[in-house]
């Protein structure tokens, strides 16, 4: 069925009528998502008792490392810390967590009550004009909670800029990697976490089973991805991203600038995600528009199979490159690679995600971070075969003591592509 069912007829609109309006015609060009709701209603955000854990379990892991306070620009760690939703730019915002007591948020003076709009968290609020050095104000803070001379965590995201400034100006203080108390947080998720994390799944799930049933002959790429963000949106998740390759460009992770058009017997490679409160949902499903070739069954099954060996291979403090080390294996087994060569696997196994759909760490060859409960990852191990097509099948899990437990169900089968 045509998600566009009168979709000829506005073709002859636009070129008979051209009093119309561009956004009538537009609108009129809207696919029916009459049958679709929101169904987050029941995810429940993160809660003041979450943000207070959150500092605490911070506090006691600076403690434990000698680091005195940490210092974070906006993007998705100060809201996990804050609350605070804010942007970069040349005027700096930052919070700063100190190893006790409250946090401290610096922002311009004109900027403060926006600022304190999304403020989650009893914090000290201190701002600065546009004369003054804001991280004059941050030292100045420092000094105040006697942590002047302490080491200071600069929290990965932050402009060297700012890291420099702050260096001139509390030169007794030495600057660290706050790693180990920004990721030692956020890389285990607790139990409000990962209910976030299943509610933007169950989401991207609904959307691509509404997608994939109105995908058909003629469409492009963009074509696609559009009926995948619209139903994303009245389903109730924020699309961060949503991908859709066509034939050869499926050979390609991310795709090609070629324009390529569904057709009978051409791969289909979908790669999306969402956002609820504020967490992250990440599911590749690739199948084959008509009937599939031996070939790319073939390829859909080893990329099964692929997907099954990483699930396998995650066990509580095994290090994460390990899981990428078992797939390599079994891929050369089948004749492809060896190692990130083509055809093959050329991109890493899979990725942490939470809040970012990209966070730390990866499944990647070389990387010695243990795996423990809590954390988060992608298992997403295609095969692409350049000129032809690609496969990926993607789905999450997470790390309990008895090992990964998945967020979505992989599909069995080309056949059955969303299983």
């Amino acid at each position: 069925m045509s998600p566009y069912p009168n979709r000829r007829h506005i073709l002859v609109a636009a070129a008979t009528l051209p009093l119309l309006s561009s956004a009538a015609l537009l609108r009129a060009a809207e696919p029916d998502l009459s049958a679709l709701s929101d169904i987050t209603g029941t995810a429940k955000p993160i809660d003041a008792a979450e943000r207070a854990a959150r500092l605490a379990r911070a506090q006691a892991l600076m403690r434990a490392t000698g680091i005195g306070a940490v210092v974070i620009e906006p993007g998705s760690s100060m809201i996990y810390f804050t609350g605070v939703r804010w942007h970069t730019s040349e005027r700096l915002t930052l919070a700063i967590l100190p190893v006790e007591g409250d946090p401290c948020i610096v922002t311009p003076f004109f900027e403060e009550p926006s600022v304190r709009e999304t403020l989650a968290v009893p914090a000290e609020v201190r701002v600065w004009q546009e004369d003054e050095n804001p991280m004059a104000v941050v030292a100045g803070f420092l000094r105040d909670r006697t942590l002047g001379g302490r080491p200071i965590g600069i929290e990965e995201n932050v402009r060297y800029f700012a890291a420099a400034v702050l260096a001139r100006v509390l030169p007794g203080a030495p600057q660290v990697s706050a790693n180990p108390v920004v990721r030692g947080c956020r890389m285990i998720k607790t139990a409000p976490e990962i209910a976030l994390m299943h509610a933007a799944t169950e989401v991207t799930l609904a959307a691509y089973r509404w997608t994939h049933a109105r995908v058909e002959k003629g469409m492009t790429g963009p074509d696609i991805s559009a009926l995948m963000a619209a139903a994303t949106r009245k389903l109730g998740g924020a699309p961060e991203f949503s991908m859709a390759l066509v034939g050869e460009a499926s050979a390609y992770p991310h795709g090609s600038r070629e324009i390529h058009r569904v057709a009978a017997g051409q791969v289909v490679l979908m790669d999306c995600g969402c956002t609820v409160q504020g967490y992250q949902s990440d599911i590749s499903r690739t199948w084959v528009h008509g009937t599939a070739n031996a070939e790319q069954r073939r390829t859909w099954d080893q990329v099964a199979r692929g997907q099954q060996v990483a699930f396998a291979a995650a066990r509580i403090g095994v290090a994460a490159g390990s899981i990428d080390d078992a797939v390599r294996r079994h891929y050369e087994s089948l004749g492809l690679g060896p190692g990130y060569k083509l055809p093959g696997l050329s991109h890493r196994t899979g990725h942490g995600i939470g809040m970012d759909g990209h966070e730390p760490v990866n499944f990647v060859h070389g990387e010695t971070t243990k795996l423990a409960a809590g954390m988060c990852f992608s298992d997403e191990p295609g095969i692409y075969a350049p000129g032809k097509f690609g496969v990926r099948i993607e789905d999450c899990f997470h790390m309990t003591d008895a090992g990964p437990k998945w967020f979505s169900t992989p599909p069995k089968s080309i056949d059955a592509p969303l299983g």
